[in-house]
């Protein structure tokens, strides 16, 4: 075992080398999620965002807890709209590539679904004069 002897890294230090590493690659992460919201921010003006961004670059800590308390709230808000104005665009893209049926699809589909018993007669008017309305 003379591997095992000349080996002196306790496990202690172990545990705090991958602690810092993991602190690290947290600190770079909140650092970017910061900048990134910098410019996605539509309140803010180009010189708020380049004070901001100077702020944050220079004095990255302080600059980040404030942007965090000052800002902070407001920045989930701008993910979600994000977000939900990417699913957005790509349900729009998706229905554009896909197509959308003719009437006359539809109105065979109506009549399969009619006549296999799923919907009634009154029902299949009725979505008939919707289909045939747009």
């Amino acid at each position: 075992m003379p591997l095992a002897s000349s080996y002196s890294y306790p496990l202690l230090g172990a545990f705090w080398t991958i602690l810092e590493i993991f602190l690290w690659v947290l600190w770079i992460w909140i650092l970017i999620y910061v900048f990134i919201d910098i410019f996605r921010s539509h309140d803010l003006s180009g010189w708020a965002k380049a004070l901001w961004f100077i702020f944050v670059l220079f004095i990255p800590l302080i600059g980040v807890l404030v942007y965090l308390i000052v800002r902070g709230g407001s920045m989930q808000e701008r993910a979600q709209q994000q977000a939900r104005q990417a699913d957005a665009d790509t349900r729009a893209y998706i229905q554009q590539a896909a197509g959308s049926p003719s009437t006359a699809d539809q109105l065979t589909k109506l009549a399969e679904l009619r006549d296999r018993g799923v919907i009634t007669a009154e029902e299949f008017e009725r979505e008939k004069a919707k289909v045939l309305a747009s």
